[in-house]
């Protein structure tokens, strides 16, 4: 599915990820936990080919393609979506036709009961006339985003910090909405996160620790998650040393 190799990565010049290694399997969740500043959002923006993220070093391949120089909309094609972390405002477009735009339908067309189930079930249904995340509480603004995302129907799902601003109740249901799809539809994802607490909702068999650019502690999520809960990231920093990571 995807292979990250030996990826480094630089923003304006500025090095952020160094040799970072991850392989995510069919059907498979891997979960890259940081504290802020690690990297994680850079390492989902350089996969999506989001101008400005420069892959310096290595490749990136999914599915037997190398996504090294390919533009974000080819990357779409392929079946990778990136659900943003701090998802922006967007005054003027109205979050039903961007949906329509996600679902590959028409602006004359109508959203089918698909769409419209799925806002229903995320409880953002009163919201799909509204101007997309203006005055959208935060998790109201993660329930939307998730939405376009899943309307799209990638097979590779890139996931910044969907935990983060939400209470537990929307942590719940995103979880939920994200475990759903994964198995109805047999895609991946890649999903980073600062606090871990979604993983008590999804299921993730891989993961690692990423630290000042540097991936290591390749290891089953629940466990890192356990030793970050006990000692914090600062015993993650002490033990920096990389080991062999799983394909």
């Amino acid at each position: 599915m995807l292979e990250i190799r030996q990826v480094s990565v630089s923003v304006e010049g500025k090095p952020i990820l160094r040799g970072v290694n991850a392989y995510v399997g069919d059907r498979e969740v891997f979960v890259v936990f940081g504290p802020n500043g690690s990297g994680k959002t850079s390492l989902l923006m350089a996969i999506a080919g989001v101008p400005g993220y420069e892959i310096t070093e290595g490749e990136i391949v999914f599915n037997e393609t190398r996504l090294n120089g390919l533009p974000p909309n080819e990357r779409a094609k392929l079946g990778i979506a990136l659900a943003h972390q701090t998802p922006p405002e967007v005054p003027g477009l109205r979050l039903r036709d961007l949906l329509k735009i996600c679902a590959g339908k028409s602006p004359n067309e109508e959203l089918g009961e698909e769409e419209l189930e799925l806002a229903k079930r995320l409880k953002v249904a009163e919201l799909l006339d509204r101007e997309v995340n203006v005055g959208f509480s935060g998790g109201e603004r993660k329930r939307a985003e998730l939405l376009q995302v899943l309307a799209m129907k990638p097979k590779l799902l890139l996931l910044d910090e969907p935990d983060s601003g939400v209470d537990v109740e929307s942590l719940k249901l995103i979880a939920g909405e994200i475990q759903r799809y994964l198995e109805e539809s047999g895609a991946s994802a890649l999903l980073v996160t600062h606090q871990g607490e979604i993983i008590n909702y999804i299921e993730a068999e891989y993961g690692c620790v990423l630290v000042n650019g540097v991936a290591f502690c390749y290891q089953n999520p629940k466990e890192v998650l356990k030793t970050i809960k006990q000692m914090g990231y600062d015993a993650c920093v002490k033990c920096m040393s990389p080991v062999s990571w799983r394909k």
